[in-house]
């Protein structure tokens, strides 16, 4: 099974879920997770530009042909709303999944549950911890709860 991780970047949730998922015939993929590294890549490859707006444009559009094609080839899309941040992609990666018809998964705090109402609405579920995330893979796989 093919499950793609979206959302937030700023701590090891992907690692949890995919050390509890040991054992299980899943492959995971994963944005790129270093904001440099994501932030740039389009003015590394296409060039440099001065103005801040076509820096950002190109480094947008070469992730979008990176993160749409890991969510069409996903069975399941796992989206996480951290909190320090508003993830404004992962609502977007989100939105994209679900009109894909992609099994989803949508993962953030009781603080969240009203700002994303309508997310959650989307989500085939909607958890709090990547265990959660993780048991749901586990009984997708196995029929096991």
């Amino acid at each position: 099974m093919k499950v793609y991780l979206s959302g937030e970047i700023h701590t090891d949730w992907r690692n949890e879920v995919e050390a509890a998922c040991a054992g299980l015939d899943v492959e995971f993929s994963a944005p790129v997770t270093d904001h440099a590294t994501s932030d740039d890549a389009g003015v590394r490859i296409l060039g440099a530009e001065d103005a801040k707006f076509w820096h950002d444009h190109k480094g947008a559009k070469l992730n979008a042909i990176r993160t749409r094609n890991a969510i069409e080839a996903a069975d399941i899309v796992v989206v996480r709303f951290g909190e320090k941040y508003k993830q404004w992609n992962a609502a977007f990666d989100a939105g994209f999944a679900a009109a894909k018809g992609k099994a989803l998964i949508v993962m953030h705090s009781a603080d969240h549950q009203h700002a994303l109402k309508e997310v959650d609405a989307a989500a085939f579920a909607v958890v709090n911890t990547p265990s959660q995330v993780a048991a749901i893979l586990r009984y997708t796989l196995t029929g096991k709860a």
